[in-house]
Formats: C-alpha cells, sequence, structure tokens
C-alpha cells in the first residue's frame, strides 16, 4: 500500500513488540534514491529518551527500515 508521508504525520508509532515509542512528526529522505533513512518521532512521555538517538529538538531519531500502517498505528521494524 502507498501512502503519502503527509498522511503518516501525527500516528502513533509502535515497535514490532508492541512499545509504543510516540507519534511521527517527521521524515527524513535521501534525496539521491528517494529512501526513508529516519523517522523523527516526538516521544510519548514514557520513553527513556536517552536509550535511542535523539536531535536538538528531543525527537526521536529512529533508523529506518520497514513500517506498516494498522488503522491509526504505524508499526516499524527499526534498522540496526
Amino acid at each position: 500500500m502507498r501512502k503519502f508521508l503527509t498522511e503518516l504525520r501525527g500516528k502513533t508509532v509502535m515497535t514490532n513488540d508492541g512499545q509504543i515509542l510516540g507519534m511521527i512528526d517527521n521524515f527524513v529522505v535521501d534525496t539521491t534514491s528517494g529512501n526513508i533513512v529516519h523517522v523523527l518521532v516526538t516521544p510519548a512521555e514514557d520513553i527513556e529518551v536517552r536509550l535511542f538517538q535523539a536531535d536538538t529538538s528531543g525527537r526521536l531519531v529512529l533508523p529506518f527500515k520497514s513500517m506498516r500502517s494498522v488503522k491509526d498505528v504505524v508499526v516499524m521494524e527499526l534498522a540496526k
């Protein structure tokens, strides 16, 4: 299924194991290939931000591997 990136902004992000990370704020795209490199996520209140890479705005910088949408939740497989 294809979606516009703007349709995914504000969606809740969950890992494959069910941990809710926060809400999608933005994406970092490789302008040469067009591939998503990172997903920028506003962290949920109970997330320990220091366990993740964060930008200067406090957003989680999640390396992108793949994602699937399940209603209002986006399930992400994080790249290692």
